[in-house]
């Protein structure tokens, strides 16, 4: 399979425990379904391998794996930093309204018809909606992922379609000149920056 054909569900982080346990970050919206896996895939700089899930238990807002063949402190440590990915087929279904991150990552961002960027990721912070930070020739834009402002979302041909408010690409435009002196003297507001899994165009969130 392509890199393109798995997703990334966990995170290792440390050793856990004493028979070969390790503790992950999850990077997943359905942690239960660790209870229906059996194999998960380990990838790093040496490339990606086949991993038997044995057991697992949520501990902490993460998740604790005990794979096969990994008994021992020193073996769980060489799994740090690896990424956990299954087959991209094996996610669970979403609805017509919703869409994973790892889907909208790449797209490209139309708005009123007109191309904007593609969106490098996706960000969740306090507000109702996540907002994309798409790419574009000026720079980084933040734009709400808000169901009144998706027209549609065709994650088969890369792209996403909106209708924003006038001036709401601006908002995050980079800074003129003027702008930076102003800011650099203090003398003038500037536009608020706020940056840098999936989600419905709303509230809910949508990773892997």
């Amino acid at each position: 399979m392509a890199e393109r054909d798995f997703v990334t569900v966990a995170r290792v982080l440390r050793s856990q425990g004493r028979r070969g346990e390790v503790a992950a970050e999850l990077l997943t919206d359905f942690p239960q379904r660790f209870a229906q896996r059996r194999i998960l895939f380990a990838v790093d700089a040496a490339g990606r391998r086949e991993l038997h899930l044995e057991s697992h238990w949520l501990h902490k807002g993460g998740v604790v794996l005990k794979f096969r063949g990994v008994d021992s402190i020193e073996q769980a440590q060489a799994l740090a930093g690896c990424e956990l990915q299954i087959p991209r087929e094996e996610r669970v279904p979403l609805p017509e309204d919703a869409a994973y991150v790892s889907d909208l990552v790449g797209c490209t961002v139309f708005d009123h018809g007109q191309q904007v960027g593609a969106i490098a990721g996706v960000e969740f912070g306090a507000g109702e909606a996540p907002l994309l930070a798409v790419k574009s020739e000026t720079g980084e834009h933040l734009i709400p992922f808000a169901a009144e402002f998706v027209e549609s979302v065709d994650v088969e041909r890369r792209r996403v379609a909106l209708r924003l408010p006038p001036g709401m690409l601006e908002v995050d435009a980079p800074m003129t000149d003027e702008e930076k002196r102003a800011q650099r003297e203090g003398s003038a507001a500037v536009s608020v920056r706020r940056g840098g899994r999936a989600s419905r165009p709303r509230r809910g969130r949508r990773r892997h």
